[in-house]
């Protein structure tokens, strides 16, 4: 088990990164920090100047939104992704993002073939409840989330009991979700005041068809 203490963070946090975090009908799991944190700035430092950043739209009710929060698609091929109405279509992996899928890949013992990911200038930027349970991806599929910049709370809630499990995000860290999670829980990003300062999400997934 390793234990994390930030002075004056009340979400300081112990995890085991075999432990599932989900009480039932699902599983999550928390790696802690995947980086140091020289690596962990410079990866953000790289992610925010290099990737193609896009603001995120949506079809809801018939009216085009488009959000502050910008999004960016990667893959092993031009695979279209569809959700919120709207369909994206897969840039080739860069260098690092390989890199980084690669890193993933080792510590959670899965396979990957695409990314998508978020850029959430501050905490008034966040995503509403939800599951990745879109066609293209694989069933019950690993989805594996690498988190850089600033610290945000991932919250689980499940979809008939409304049991919820709040887990901290922090600078480099790697969570994974697995089994049945997507089919029995939703997820979100809540938003907040408290935050001022950006993150960038990974969330590593397989594309199936």
């Amino acid at each position: 088990m390793i234990c994390i203490f930030v002075p004056m963070n009340l979400f300081d946090q112990c995890f085991d990164p075999a432990k599932n975090l989900l009480p039932h009908n699902g599983e999550v799991y928390y790696y802690g920090k995947a980086y140091d944190q020289p690596t962990a700035d410079q990866l953000f430092l790289d992610l925010m100047r290099d990737v193609e950043w896009k603001h995120d739209e949506s079809i809801i009710m018939g009216k085009h939104i488009v959000t502050k929060r910008k999004v960016a698609w990667y893959g092993d091929q031009g695979f279209d992704y569809t959700y919120s109405n709207t369909t994206k279509q897969a840039l080739p992996w860069t260098a690092q993002l390989l890199e980084l899928k690669h890193t993933v890949e080792q510590k959670t013992n899965e396979t990957f073939n695409s990314c998508l990911m978020n850029l959430y200038h501050n905490g008034e930027e966040g995503v509403s409840w939800h599951s990745d349970g879109e066609k293209a991806l694989k069933k019950h599929g690993a989805i594996a989330s690498l988190s850089f910049g600033a610290e945000r709370k991932f919250a689980f809630k499940h979809k008939e009991t409304k049991e919820r499990v709040d887990i901290l995000l922090e600078h480099g860290g790697l969570l994974i979700m697995t089994g049945t999670t997507q089919s029995n829980w939703l997820h979100s990003i809540p938003k907040t005041k408290k935050v001022t300062t950006p993150r960038i999400s990974l969330t590593f997934r397989t594309i199936v068809g």
